[in-house]
């Protein structure tokens, strides 16, 4: 026994020594950054930050460093995988074992079985919203602490749990740092007054491309949540936290998307108990959920919430914090304890380093709870699989608010029938009511959706496919012409059944959105949704698909998870060529033959282009993705030209703006980014032949009734201190010098393209048109009020006049972004006169597609959008968000129409 005894106690010194040794190697980030993590008036860049992750992986035996993709800046995206070295030798089964639960193709009794092999995968980010500098430092810390702490906790974990710790925006952090870091006075330093988006493009709508996956960074890190590695959480840390409090968390409030499993909640209110819970053990109050904050689970789109969609627990939570130390303000209403914010904070002065413990806790009891509950983790994600599976491939009705307004209405006309209550209490409606919607056959959930390869611009829809695919969605391919519910199909057809481990992601892709009508009380304002209220992809892309209510099968083949499709196209034969102006890619390949002095045309009567099949031209269309077809070119056609195209901006970034410029770079327009000075300057129709104002760029009439939301841009203040390469684009425009420039630029032939908030321009050019969504309030004309009128973020479906050219390629209907957007009126002689030409307008008074529309019947007869001759030139006004975070294809030609001459 005393030998066992020495021997154990020898073993145990060993590892102890070494553990010791181990780490002592792994560098504390003060010996590579110079200062501690939560240091006051002290940033890291990215520069350094990536330096660090590197010694990291060199000194660890728990790191393992991968490149995810490039940034739209060019720089490395790195993801730091960091478990037990044990574990990190058996990557690539740990990864096959997450895939295959997430899917759910197995039996029950198999799941078990990799449940209890596999380990739990968390993925904890930091830094997609760069001036929220908390993000990226907890990230550093946390990772430092799992490379080389030694506690039984971290150890427990290590051995349980992969973690992903990813950088969610590299190019944001080198910004925003380095900005800060410039001041040589640690109390002048500031991460406010940024030159420019602190994502390439997007801003802070990087963290809303999670559904569309337009951007690399966005693209890098759905393929490891959605394809590659499919964690069971994933947690996103983001600020600020509500004043008063320190951080808000899971639970969120309600409404949640009713397409969850019920699973993903309950799985949240765990989760989020245990982060509450340990920040009350340690001591560390100010934590708050549900009512207590804004933030809620409806939305799809951000880094978090697509999660919920694949049947993952995501975790946000918004933390205060700053590296110039602030205070905790007095906010009496937080102070009295409740069931959101059991454990208040009082007023006090708040540092870096508090807000940084408090992240590394958080971290520390989420990793906890997955690696007590690792094999619970892993079988639920399947289970929450199999359920969608199961649910996909029966009849299945699901619940949404219409459906319980068609059963209240069912209930009025049948008798009721006695139903007790609560304690005998009360009187429950007649089931045939429920019988009457719930077993309706046409009412139930759709078993899958076919995408015919007939349709005007398939290319697009091959587009949202890939959207799918990019989050992980199985989509299958006919192979050969098909019949189903006696209609044909060609063959390269799509085929999206809902009998798959993401049915929820499908059917939010697919199906509209259904907002509840969401009000503190009856008569209030509505609550507003934290972003959009309805978003369904396949209506603003314009994508043609059947939904089919029975089980169908075909000649299908799976594409791989993950393999994106590219369109099948063929030059045909013929002396010359058409490239619809229905299709999208038409305007890319019509872009490229101009840059190469080939002549295009454009029929007069639909829009089309036609080009003569030359050497060049052939050259040019073998390379791009475009569907031709062989045609003599029609007797009314016109020969265009690129036009010299502005782009408007501001100091700061507009989002807007960033986003057009994306759709520009991507449909390869060449367009010229112009701020206010430029403007004021004048001489404009010498240099540009068409101007594009997103929303915030005009400002309102001082006394003019707002139309729809007025966005930022015009009203951003310049801050001080502006480095000279950057001073030429402060300013904003104005009534008094840009106004008159921009009258000018059109009236010497020009074109102005305007969206959203900037349609205010027809107001400035005294206009016959006057916004539609007001009323005579003692004999006074005022905007409606929300509680009688209040449209968030939906789509919505318009009439178009596609004979006009500005709309050629346009179907005579088509759903639209709308965001309380501009609605005009038009006055007197308008039209007659030649002034105005409506494009397009509401023809119903519901004109709901998919989300939230409180008081739609007020939009009937609207006009949404308007060509407008003034002078030589014309103004453009498109109230709809027609450009909308480069996500609504199906409107993008409202744009390109007018970018020619």
């Amino acid at each position: 026994m005393i030998k066992n005894y020495f021997k154990r106690l020898c073993i145990a010194f060993l590892v102890l020594s070494c553990a010791t040794v181990f780490a002592q190697d792994v560098p504390t980030p003060k010996a590579h950054f110079g200062f501690n993590i939560g240091d006051d008036y002290q940033l890291a860049n990215y520069t350094q930050t990536e330096a660090y992750f590197k010694k990291l992986a060199e000194t660890s035996k728990r790191v393992k460093l991968v490149d995810i993709g490039k940034t739209e800046e060019g720089r490395s995206q790195y993801m730091l995988i960091v478990s037990s070295p044990e574990n990190l030798k058996k990557l690539d089964r740990y990864k096959e074992i997450s895939q295959k639960l997430a899917h759910a193709e197995m039996t029950p009794e198999q799941a078990k079985t990799l449940a209890q092999e596999g380990k739990a995968v968390v993925w904890i980010d930091g830094g997609l919203h760069a001036n929220e500098v908390v993000g990226a430092h907890q990230l550093i810390q946390t990772a430092y602490e799992f490379a080389s702490k030694t506690d039984p906790e971290t150890l427990k974990i290590l051995d349980n749990v992969i973690i992903l710790f990813t950088h969610a925006n590299p190019d944001g952090q080198e910004l925003v740092s380095n900005w800060y870091m410039k001041e040589k006075d640690p109390k002048k330093r500031t991460t406010s007054g940024l030159p420019r988006l602190y994502e390439k493009y997007a801003g802070h709508d990087n963290n809303r491309d999670f559904f569309m996956l337009n951007l690399k960074e966005t693209q890098n890190m759905g393929r490891q949540l959605f394809v590659e590695w499919l964690p069971q959480i994933m947690y996103n840390h983001h600020q600020a936290g509500p004043a008063g409090t320190v951080v808000a968390g899971p639970p969120y409030r309600d409404p949640f998307n009713y397409v969850f499993d019920p699973a993903v909640l309950t799985s949240l209110d765990a989760v989020g108990a245990a982060m509450h819970n340990r920040m009350n053990v340690e001591n560390k109050p100010g934590y708050t959920q549900r009512g207590g904050s804004v933030y809620s689970t409806w939305y799809n789109g951000g880094l978090r919430t697509t999660t919920y969609f694949h049947n993952m627990i995501g975790l946000l939570t918004e933390i205060i914090g700053s590296p110039t130390p602030s205070e905790i303000p007095l906010v009496p209403a937080r102070l009295l304890p409740n069931g959101d914010s059991p454990n208040p904070i009082t007023p006090r002065k708040w540092y870096f380093k508090n807000s940084i413990d408090y992240s590394v806790s958080l971290n520390y009891a989420v990793l906890g709870y997955a690696q007590r509950y690792h094999d619970e983790l892993l079988y639920n994600i399947y289970q929450m699989g199999k359920n969608s599976i199961d649910r996909g491939k029966k009849d299945n009705w699901s619940f949404s608010p219409k459906k319980i307004d068609a059963i209240n209405a069912a209930g009025k006309t049948s008798a009721l029938a006695a139903a007790p209550g609560e304690s005998g209490r009360g009187r429950g409606m007649s089931i045939k009511a429920f019988d009457t919607v719930m077993n309706a056959p046409l009412n139930r959930d759709p078993r899958g959706y076919i995408l015919p390869a007939n349709q005007p611009d398939f290319n697009s829809a091959i587009k949202f496919l890939n959207a799918l695919i990019r989050t992980g969605i199985l989509v299958q391919k006919a192979t050969v012409p098909f019949t189903v519910a006696g209609k044909n199909y060609p063959a390269g057809s799509y085929v999206v059944k809902t009998d798959q481990a993401f049915r929820p992601h499908v059917l939010d892709m697919f199906e509209p959105q259904d907002h509840p009508n969401d009000f503190k009380y009856e008569g209030s304002a509505p609550i507003p949704p934290y972003d959009a209220a309805g978003w369904t992809l396949a209506y603003m892309m314009d994508v043609k698909f059947d939904r089919l209510l029975d089980d169908f099968s075909g000649p299908f083949e799976r594409v791989p998870f993950g393999e994106l499709l590219k369109p099948e196209n063929k030059i045909p034969s013929g002396s010359s060529y058409v490239l619809a102006a229905a299709q999208n890619d038409s305007y890319t390949a019509v872009n490229d033959l101009l840059k190469s002095n080939v002549d295009v045309y454009r029929s007069t009567e639909n829009g089309d282009f036609y080009v003569s099949a030359s050497a060049n031209a052939k050259s040019i269309l073998q390379k791009a993705n475009v569907k031709l077809k062989s045609a003599a070119a029609p007797k009314s056609k016109t020969k265009i030209e690129a036009g010299r195209i502005a782009l408007w901006d501001t100091y700061g970034g507009s989002m807007a703006s960033g986003w057009v410029r994306w759709l520009m770079e991507q449909y390869h327009y060449n367009a010229t980014v112009i701020y206010p000075q430029d403007i004021d300057a004048g001489d404009l129709k010498s240099k540009y032949d068409v101007i594009v104002f997103v929303g915030g760029a005009i400002p309102p009439l001082p006394t003019a009734v707002a139309t729809g939301r007025v966005g930022g841009g015009f009203g951003a203040a310049t801050p001080q201190n502006v480095p000279d390469e950057y001073k030429k684009q402060t300013g904003r425009v104005t009534a008094d010098k840009s106004i008159p420039q921009i009258k000018k630029f059109i009236e010497d032939g020009g074109k102005v393209v305007t969206i959203g908030s900037s349609t205010n321009l027809a107001y400035h050019l005294k206009l016959p048109v006057r916004n539609a969504m007001v009323e005579i309030v003692n004999g006074t004309e005022k905007r409606l009020p929300d509680e009688k009128y209040y449209v968030p973020g939906s789509v919505l479906n318009v009439e178009v006049d596609n004979m006009q050219q500005a709309n050629w390629g346009m179907e005579k209907e088509t759903d639209v972004y709308f965001d309380n957007s501009p609605v005009f009126r038009l006055t007197g002689d308008a039209i007659v006169s030649g002034k105005i030409k409506p494009l397009m307008w509401f023809n119903s008074a519901t004109p709901l597609r998919s989300g939230w529309a409180w008081g739609q019947a007020y939009l009937q007869d609207g006009v949404t959008a308007f060509e407008a001759k003034i002078g030589k030139g014309k103004l453009y006004a498109f109230g709809p968000e027609i450009a909308f975070r480069a996500q609504t294809h199906g409107t993008f030609k409202l744009i390109f129409n007018q970018l020619y001459k």
